[in-house]
């Protein structure tokens, strides 16, 4: 598996969807030692979206991104876009019940970004309420 850019294009993010596919998609990250993306179908129509920064481990994930990661998930809990178990770090992240394959990327990639520090995607995709 190629390595992610950063900012990740949703369309580069890995679809884990089944033990083999989390398995390769895990196992690329852990070897790249990069933070671990991807989305999987729940069943049905629903999708989650996974973002792991164990499998990188020289990674550190600066508070400021943090917080503007976990104020994210909060809106989008409120706004019932993903489900209230959905789980917003410190290391890892799983936003569940996300309605579409298109917008789990876009929340995927957005997420991927954030975490190396360029915030803009996800302000994008998750607007500050006003």
């Amino acid at each position: 598996m190629e390595p992610l850019p950063t900012p990740c294009p949703d369309d580069r993010i890995p679809d884990a969807t089944g033990l083999d596919a989390f398995e390769a998609a895990c196992k690329a990250a852990k070897d790249q030692r990069v933070v671990f993306i991807a989305v999987e179908r729940q069943g049905g129509l629903l999708w989650t979206v996974k973002a792991d920064a164990l499998t990188a481990p020289q990674h550190t994930i600066d508070s400021a991104v943090y917080d503007a990661v976990r104020e994210a998930v909060a809106r989008l809990i409120h706004a019932r876009e993903i489900r209230p178990d959905s789980s917003a770090g410190p290391v890892d992240f799983v936003l569940h019940d996300v309605d579409s394959e298109g917008r789990a990327r876009e929340l995927a990639a957005a997420l991927h970004a954030a975490l190396y520090g360029d915030l803009e995607p996800l302000t994008r995709a998750v607007p500050p309420t006003t």
